[in-house]
């Protein structure tokens, strides 16, 4: 038998103790790659971990203990896979929090979108740079329709009053930027890393169901709606909304490619167009400086 694509090669992937981050943990492991998955609860990260073994039985994959709202829990994480001393070959930033209903922050008192969604993987990308370096790795960053029309705007990102979704908008428009900054920069610094970003389309996962750590007690009627949608084929699955991910992870070159969706909101994993939010270089530049400052020096470059 021929190896796996990704046999020998280390994989990292956020957000996998459930929803779509558990599907492309599993995908991933089962191309051959050991795959380590950064959890905040580790209740949740043993029960996905035990999932994923269940699916691909000859895996090699273990959690981490990551807290995307505390730079101080990025910043161990980060100092743990240094120790470990192996090289990163894939890193899948993909965990995420969605619409609070009322303003909530992160440890540095980030609200907790920005904070979360961008900022925390901004400083573990960073953060793990050598070891990305040293594994010609392919970072994938996980973006959302959300951001589709957006603008970065530093004033949105955290507006009195609170607007969950305007601060959820900026939180993805700034992945998407990142995701360009970071791919200029290897480029132009010898990184040795390729940049490329994913969008799910639409899902029934976790984002909209009841999570009391954000301060929603009950599911959102709009992930109800997406549950029927799902099931007629109009909008994507669980596992079909992890499949862009996976492909910008996997592809055999796709430096500065956007993958998603066929239908932008379901069907069959593709490449696609890069949307007008993340293609001025100027608001990448800005929003580069703007991530150095909040994030401090132990994570910038």
């Amino acid at each position: 038998m021929s190896p796996t694509p990704l046999r020998g090669r280390l994989a990292v992937v956020t957000g996998a103790s459930d929803g779509i981050g558990t599907v492309i943990a599993t995908r991933l492991a089962a191309l051959g790659a050991e795959v380590v998955l950064p959890v905040r609860s580790a209740e949740k990260g043993r029960r996905a971990l035990d999932a994923l073994l269940g699916r691909v039985p000859d895996a090699i994959a273990s959690t981490r203990t990551l807290d995307l709202a505390s730079l101080d829990s990025v910043h161990d994480l980060v100092a743990q896979l240094h120790q470990e001393g192996r090289p990163v070959h894939v890193l899948v930033n993909n965990a995420g929090v969605m619409t609070p209903p009322q303003r909530r922050e992160t440890a540095e008192g980030f609200e907790l979108q920005w904070g979360t969604n961008h900022l925390g993987h901004a400083a573990l990308t960073l953060g793990l740079l050598p070891l990305l370096s040293a594994g010609h790795a392919r970072v994938v960053h996980q973006t959302s329709i959300a951001a589709r029309r957006g603008r970065l705007n530093p004033d949105a990102i955290d507006p009195t009053p609170y607007d969950a979704m305007g601060s959820y908008v900026q939180s993805k428009v700034a992945v998407g930027l990142f995701t360009q900054e970071l791919r200029r920069r290897s480029r132009v610094g010898g990184w040795n890393l390729e940049s490329t970003l994913a969008h799910p389309g639409v899902s029934p996962t976790n984002l909209l169901a009841a999570q009391p750590g954000v301060g929603r007690e009950r599911e959102l009627g709009s992930r109800r709606v997406i549950r029927i949608l799902s099931r007629l084929h109009i909008t994507g699955t669980v596992a079909s909304a992890a499949e862009p991910a996976v492909l910008a992870a996997t592809e055999p070159s796709t430096d500065g490619t956007f993958y998603g969706p066929s239908h932008l909101i379901g069907g069959p994993a593709r490449a696609t167009d890069l949307w007008r939010s993340f293609t001025d270089a100027a608001d990448a530049r800005r929003l580069w400086d703007l991530t150095a400052e909040a994030i401090g020096p132990r994570f910038t470059v």
